[in-house]
């Protein structure tokens, strides 16, 4: 499960840049400053997001049989879409209903890093 979320962070990781440089350069004179704003914030916490795939991944290498690890790894993925998927499609269409997809975005955020928290207290590492 390891390699499956390092590829999932380095492919997203991958989208953000490439997300990002797209806002800067060819949206810049498309969209509304506000709308920038919120597409910009999508590329934000989904670049955090896709460096905490990579992290999960690392993580499972030493604790590959870790259950919880690997679910805060898909809450994080569902973030991504849930939240930063639905910021984009927000500032591209400026359909406002779109953001209430948002908060459960967030809410898969915060659960993804409590259970992180939660499995690295929980767990024993190999070498103990």
């Amino acid at each position: 499960m390891s390699k499956t979320f390092l590829l999932l962070g380095a492919v997203n990781t991958f989208l953000c840049i490439a997300l990002g440089a797209f806002g800067a350069h060819g949206l810049k004179n498309i969209l509304s400053s506000e709308m920038l704003t919120i597409f910009h914030t999508g590329v934000q916490y989904h670049f955090y997001h896709a460096l905490g795939l990579l992290f999960i991944g690392l993580l499972l290498v030493n604790f590959a049989k870790s259950r919880l690890i690997e679910l805060s790894g898909w809450f994080m993925l569902l973030g991504i879409i849930l939240f930063s998927v639905s910021l984009y499609l927000l500032s591209l269409t400026e359909i406002r209903a779109l953001g209430m997809i948002t908060p459960f975005g967030g809410v898969s955020f915060l659960i993804a890093w409590a259970i992180l928290a939660i499995a690295l207290w929980k767990e024993k590492s190999p070498d103990q």
